[in-house]
Parts: structure tokens; C-alpha cells; sequence
């Protein structure tokens, strides 16, 4: 059984299966904020069109800009998985 952080136990498989997926969206969400706000500390401030595209990336390019970014010299650089 799926338990909220609170201990309930979600009793149908409709709120198990729509819990998890909030909580997928919410981690995804989670790390697209983060992946912009560590380019924007380390490039400056983020174009609008730089945010939209971060945003619209798939897990994968959004994993690839995060490890990315640790090395690269320039934003492009960094964001080259969105290219």
C-alpha cells in the first residue's frame, strides 16, 4: 500500500496511480528549478527564451544540462544537450 507523508493509506488504485504521478510531476518540477537556478548563479540572468527551453527539455537533456554545467565555460556550452 502508498502511504502519504502523513501515514494514510491510499485505499484505490485511482489515488495510488494520481498521487504518484503528482508526486513524479512535482520532482521534475523540482529539478527543472534547480537546474535554473544553479545556470543563472553561474551564467547570470537566464534569458526568457533560455527558461522556456530548459523547461520544454526531456529528463534526459535536463540531466545532461545539470551535469553539464558543473564544467562548462559558457551557457551555450552548458545548455548544447538542448541544441
Amino acid at each position: 500500500m502508498m502511504k502519504n507523508s502523513l501515514g494514510y493509506e491510499y485505499q484505490s488504485d485511482f489515488a495510488r496511480r494520481y498521487v504518484a504521478q503528482g508526486e513524479a510531476q512535482g520532482r521534475k518540477e523540482g529539478r527543472l528549478e534547480i537546474t535554473l537556478k544553479q545556470l543563472a548563479l553561474r551564467f547570470g540572468p537566464l534569458p526568457d527564451e533560455t527558461q522556456t527551453r530548459v523547461r520544454s527539455a526531456q529528463d534526459a537533456q535536463v540531466d545532461a544540462v545539470a551535469e553539464r554545467l558543473l564544467t562548462a565555460q559558457t551557457l551555450e556550452e552548458a545548455l548544447s544537450s538542448l541544441y
